[in-house]
């Protein structure tokens, strides 16, 4: 018998996530350099248009809350735009239906589920995942859901990268499924007001995409 259950409801915090895909976070420095070693230089156009999303941001931070919608609109989007991925040889996917099989523990056949925010692919091959939440949530309070979905990647043979933000704060996951470790890169944050920390988010997520392409 195969129990289909929401990856909202039955991954809640990351112990959970740990305990249900025998999971943990790596410590060795090696695992995951992707997000601070050969990052690629930005031209001055591109940093031009990363200040604008930066202002923009601010722009609608100042009334208060943002909602989950809205930050895809103003910040995602034109992220991936700016980038690149909204064209081929990359496809864009939303609310993307994934399925977990779990082991259980007995004879009923555990089935998770749930929906990816933003799957960015080439040629079926997942190059980032990316994870959105609304303001006022910290990023580390959607890794527990983030892993799960990232455990659904079909190619088991290729680490499978992540992104989570809130339009002010981005973090990077690196998921290794074969050895079920994972690491996270340093929270990248808009709300430093010395530097615009989105050119880092920028060259990190072409680190990830060159791995690939």
């Amino acid at each position: 018998m195969v129990q289909t259950v929401g990856i909202t409801k039955a991954i809640t915090n990351l112990n959970e996530a740990h305990a249900k895909f025998n999971l943990s976070q790596t410590a060795e420095s090696e695992f995951f350099t992707e997000w601070f070693e050969d990052l690629p230089k930005l031209t001055d156009s591109e940093k031009a248009s990363l200040n604008r999303l930066k202002s923009r941001y601010l722009y609608y931070a100042a009334d208060g809350s943002i909602t989950e919608g809205t930050v895809n609109i103003i910040m995602l989007s034109p992220l991936l735009e700016l980038m690149g991925l909204c064209d081929p040889p990359f496809k864009i996917q939303s609310e993307q239906l994934v399925k977990v099989e779990i082991e259980n523990g007995g004879e009923e056949e555990l089935v998770l589920e749930g929906f990816i925010d933003t799957l960015v692919v080439q040629n079926r091959l997942w190059v980032v995942l990316i994870e959105s939440k609304r303001y006022g949530l910290s990023v580390m309070q959607a890794l527990p859901q983030t892993l799960a979905y990232m455990m659904a990647n079909p190619n088991l043979e290729m680490p499978v990268f992540g992104m989570i933000t809130t339009g002010e704060d981005y973090i990077f996951i690196k998921l290794n499924q074969q050895t079920r470790s994972y690491a996270l890169s340093n929270k990248f944050t808009l709300s430093n007001p010395r530097e615009n920390e989105l050119y880092e988010v920028m060259q990190v997520m072409k680190r990830i995409v060159s791995l690939v392409v």
